[in-house]
């Protein structure tokens, strides 16, 4: 699949974001895609995490099998894909102005034969481009509601 990268910028600080990310299991509270995650690891935060994760798009059920690669606290969490869907994908922080942040979210993923393989790949981007964006856009307002820091 042609890599598909969302962004968005979240009025919190860098730290603040990844306080609420850094906790893999949350992610199904603003992943409308992902329904549940299950770990297979006993560690629940850091590179070697190993989990489940039930997803669904329209029709299409799956568990995404996950392995995180890479973790540098405030900065970036990456992720390999090892399940029905294969790739790597990696959720970025960067420091703006203001205390704020840009989240951004990169995948390059690769579907199986029987989800159409390259063609459902280019079918599905736009799609999968959507989805991530809103829950982007999930992310943004649940870390800016009021609350206390």
């Amino acid at each position: 699949m042609p890599e598909v990268l969302v962004k968005v910028e979240i009025d919190r600080t860098p730290a603040e974001v990844w306080a609420y990310v850094r906790n893999i299991d949350s992610h199904v509270e603003w992943m409308a895609d992902a329904t549940e995650i299950r770990f297979e690891s006993d560690q629940r935060e850091g590179t070697g995490t190993s989990f489940e994760c039930d997803t669904k798009i329209g029709p299409i059920k799956l568990t995404d099998v996950m392995t995180i690669t890479s973790w540098v606290d405030e900065q970036a969490m990456g992720v390999r894909h090892e399940g029905v869907v294969t790739g790597e994908g990696e959720f970025q922080l960067s420091p703006l102005a203001g205390d704020r942040t840009e989240f951004s979210w990169r995948e390059d993923l690769s579907f199986p034969i029987w989800l159409g393989g390259p063609i459902g790949e280019i079918v599905a981007k736009p799609i999968l481009t959507a989805v991530w964006k809103r829950n982007l856009k999930r992310l943004k307002q649940y870390l800016e509601q009021d609350r206390p820091q």
